[in-house]
């Protein structure tokens, strides 16, 4: 019914500015008689929202750039808006959609956080990565504070594109902004380099960050480590690694400990040796986290004697084993068949006030059981319903058996 009646084209710049004069006219007229009282101001806050609703999803449904008709009688409905034909530019676009993004900012910080990480992900999903910088950037130069949503938005946008060099100076911008990121931008980043092999900027990345100051850079890199470890690039991550041992940024224990753990991960269990070793040569001591990563590795290769090294070490330097370290030994011993050390470890354990995990439990039970003593194996599994009892309320047993 409209379409007859439609003439002339204009951008999507034109339609969500007509949009917003309305809204603006409205939040207008509501101020000026309800903003001295509560009541107005949460009026004023829900006509915000209703607002953005509308641009949020006219914004979505329609891309950039598009040209639309529109009807003859617009001016007549908007008759402070004469120049609507006007044919807006891409950087007009962005003009108006930072003027609008501040705008809302300056009265619901909530809101403008919503309708800036709309407009990114549009701009995004245009591949109007420059509008979507320029908004990011322009934000975080006046203060206000974005989601980490729309910061992640465009670094998927950034690895979309293969665009590295976007890529890093964004996560650089982020880090800088946000000073404290969340994991799953740290995994954004370096999902984004699956497919992409290009170390040499990846190296050079890792320096700049290594420069930075605030906030910790080692911190920072321990995390990207985990990161790609996490996504599957091991080979990165031990790069990534060696390179911090040149830089001013050095690896700490946390360091160290991850790199134990992904060497330990996969089987490498040599080079997770040395790693431990070049630890303590780089004047680092070693904490629980680094014997029992250790321990753990060497149990899945069946090296308990070597398990049993370092359990003494550990406490030789006065470090208490925890339910853990124990976990761990008395699993291995059992399924070697020295059942006499496992339940030594596990009498030991509760004797430090180590209270045993089910986990436990029921690896006693199985290796008891493979070992023929079933009447030890049963006192095992009455003194876990004991202990699960007692922890949980009388009723737990039951839920769990019905």
């Amino acid at each position: 019914m409209v379409a007859p009646a439609l003439k002339g084209r204009v951008k999507l710049s034109t339609l969500t500015f007509l949009c917003r004069s309305c809204f603006n006219r409205l939040n207008y007229s509501v101020t000026v008689g309800l903003h001295s009282s509560v009541k107005g101001i949460r009026a004023f806050n829900t006509l915000h929202r209703c607002g953005n609703f509308f641009l949020e999803n006219c914004i979505k449904s329609i891309p950039v750039g598009v040209l639309l008709n529109w009807p003859t009688f617009a001016p007549s409905i908007f008759g402070c808006c004469q120049s609507f034909s006007t044919q807006a530019s891409p950087a007009e676009f962005v003009d108006e959609v930072l003027a609008e993004v501040l705008s809302v900012m300056a009265n619901s910080q909530s809101v403008g956080e919503e309708l800036c990480a709309t407009y990114i992900d549009k701009f995004c999903n245009d591949r109007n990565l420059s509008g979507a910088i320029r908004l990011v950037q322009t934000l975080h130069d006046k203060n206000f504070p974005l989601r980490p949503s729309a910061h992640n938005r465009l670094l998927i946008a950034a690895g979309e594109e293969n665009d590295i060099g976007l890529l890093c100076q964004s996560f650089k911008d982020l880090l800088v902004s946000c000073k404290s990121l969340d994991s799953s931008t740290y995994l954004v980043f370096a999902q984004a380099f699956i497919k992409e092999n290009d170390v040499p900027c990846l190296l050079r990345f890792v320096q700049e960050i290594s420069e930075l100051t605030f906030p910790s850079s080692t911190t920072v890199l321990n995390r990207i480590i985990f990161a790609f470890a996490k996504c599957g690039q091991v080979d990165k991550a031990l790069l990534i690694f060696d390179q911090m041992k040149s830089l001013k940024s050095k690896p700490d224990v946390i360091t160290y400990n991850t790199i134990l753990g992904i060497l330990g991960k996969c089987g490498r269990i040599d080079e997770m040796l040395n790693e431990f070793v070049a630890m303590k040569e780089d004047g680092l001591i070693p904490d629980i986290v680094s014997y029992n990563t250790l321990i753990t590795g060497l149990r899945k290769v069946g090296r308990l004697e070597s398990c049993l090294v370092f359990f003494r070490e550990m406490c030789e330097r006065e470090i208490e084993p925890d339910l853990r370290t124990y976990c761990a030994l008395i699993d291995s011993f059992g399924k070697s068949g020295n059942i006499e050390e496992s339940l030594r470890l596990f009498n030991e354990m509760k004797h430090k006030g180590i209270c045993p995990s089910i986990h436990v439990y029921r690896a006693m039970i199985s290796i008891l059981k493979k070992m023929g003593k079933l009447e030890l194996a049963v006192a095992f599994s009455n003194e876990m319903k004991e202990s699960i009892s007692n922890h949980h309320g009388p009723n737990y047993i039951q839920r769990k058996n019905s």
